[in-house]
């Protein structure tokens, strides 16, 4: 089913409707501009009978309550009695302000509909201001990208493949807890299935793969070829597995398996993933995986993923780093994606590059507490314009805070060791989904 946002203009006919016309018409009209999909009423809900002739056959996936003018809580309470997806509430401003009559008193409103969606328990969002505002369209944007999103993971199937190294256990995931909280469902299979299914492939089988692989990278002519080939019927295991399986997200166990069973490391199989728009994350880390999947369908491009590994005061930046599953696409445009080894293994092929530079970027992970419950790591920033500075694939981030501090408040509170860095500003459309999913937000 499509996504489904709904305009809820409440207002009584008491207060001065010209006015409540003029913001109600404004409000559809940027509403349409975020998102054309928006369900509009052709006229104000100025009756609890308009609101439940609107609402009758609707099944919305946000709601935007706005008080064009005060309306009790019984408006409200008649939105939570048939739905309880996430609600955006929104104030606005008073139009005229002479000491003459008060127009809309849309803020009372909304103070008596938040006490009620309080008083149910429910989750929702607030944004103040006039239909014409910055601030008012951008947070509606946000709210409708997030829950947009949140739908969308309802669908998502993620795969664990093989189970994390000792000593990784942050990665494992319960697939009632993710089903419960994200709506995902994660099924599992051993990394030794996929290994066998590769070894009976033959070399004719897996030629497609094998030049994918290499118009889509630079150097993979000098790993020897038995790695050459054998990473061909890797991809091919991988690329099948997921489209049968209709899997949108990958986590994978990589070592010590794929060199000692197989031969051939997995890093740039699960590189080329990434482009197919697969997120797929190494280490077994099913979580990471999530968080991929989530900034991949924000900006709609790969996203980096990797260890903080490097700080530099200076700069004010962080070095993230890994072994070399980057997406081909996110390599700087001056190298290409460089096949290279991996760097403890020395075994190929693995991509060996650094990231291009955009001007803007979001540092995300989905992370537990230490009682299991979840919760989101953000901060923003500027990916820097640098070459590969280490062995394998890196990416050079100038945070808009302090990045010793940034590094030392998450190292105290205790966050996993794998970030993703998105391309774009996403901190205000993932609060909102942090907010919608009943998640904490630490923001840095």
């Amino acid at each position: 089913m499509s996504f489904c946002p709904v305009y809820v203009p409440v207002g009584v006919p008491t207060f001065h409707l010209e006015s409540a016309q003029d913001q109600f018409e404004k409000s559809v009209r940027m509403l349409r501009a975020v998102d054309e999909r928006f369900v509009c009423p052709e006229k104000m809900l100025l009756s609890l009978d308009d609101l439940q002739h609107f609402l009758d056959g609707l099944h919305p996936d946000l709601v935007v309550f706005q008080n064009l003018t005060f309306a009790n809580a019984a408006y409200m309470s008649e939105v939570l009695r048939r739905y309880e997806g996430p609600i955006l509430l929104w104030t606005l401003r008073e139009p005229v302000i002479d000491g003459g009559r008060l127009r809309l008193n849309s803020l009372t409103g909304a103070y008596s509909a938040a006490n009620t969606m309080r008083a149910f328990g429910s989750r929702f969002g607030y944004t103040f201001g006039a239909p014409e505002e910055k601030e008012v369209k951008d947070t509606v944007s946000a709210c409708v990208k997030a829950a947009a999103l949140k739908k969308e993971m309802r669908s998502l199937r993620i795969a664990a493949i093989g189970h994390t190294p000792q000593g990784f256990g942050f990665g494992r995931a319960l697939d009632s807890e993710l089903m419960s909280v994200f709506g995902a469902e994660l099924e599992a299979i051993e990394a030794r299935e996929l290994i066998d299914q590769a070894k009976a492939f033959t070399d004719e089988e897996c030629t497609a793969y094998l030049e994918k692989s290499a118009g889509a990278t630079c150097g993979l002519d000098q790993t020897p070829e038995r790695n050459r080939l054998d990473h061909a019927r890797l991809y091919k295991a991988y690329a099948d597995y997921v489209h049968t399986h209709g899997i949108g997200a990958i986590a994978s166990r990589c070592w010590p398996d794929f060199f000692t069973s197989f031969g051939t490391p997995v890093c740039a199989v699960l590189s080329l993933l990434n482009d197919d728009g697969v997120a797929a994350a190494c280490e077994a880390d099913i979580y990471g995986a999530l968080s991929m999947w989530i900034g991949m369908h924000l900006s709609g491009e790969p996203v980096f993923f990797g260890d903080p590994v490097s700080l530099d005061e200076g700069e004010n930046t962080i070095t993230f780093w890994h072994c070399g599953a980057a997406a081909c696409s996110l390599a700087r445009h001056d190298t290409g994606a460089q096949i290279g080894v991996h760097p403890n293994r020395k075994i190929g092929p693995a991509m060996d590059f650094g990231c291009e530079a955009f001007p803007e970027a979001t540092i995300f992970r989905v992370g537990r507490e230490k009682d299991g419950s979840f919760r989101f790591f953000l901060t923003e920033g500027e990916a820097m314009d640098k070459p590969k500075q280490f062995i394998g694939t890196s990416i050079v981030v100038k945070t808009d805070h302090t990045s010793r501090s940034i590094v030392e408040q998450s190292v105290l509170d205790g966050f996993e060791p794998h970030f993703v860095v998105i391309k774009g500003r996403w901190a205000t459309t993932l609060q909102a989904l942090a907010d919608m999913l009943g998640i904490p937000v630490c923001r840095y």
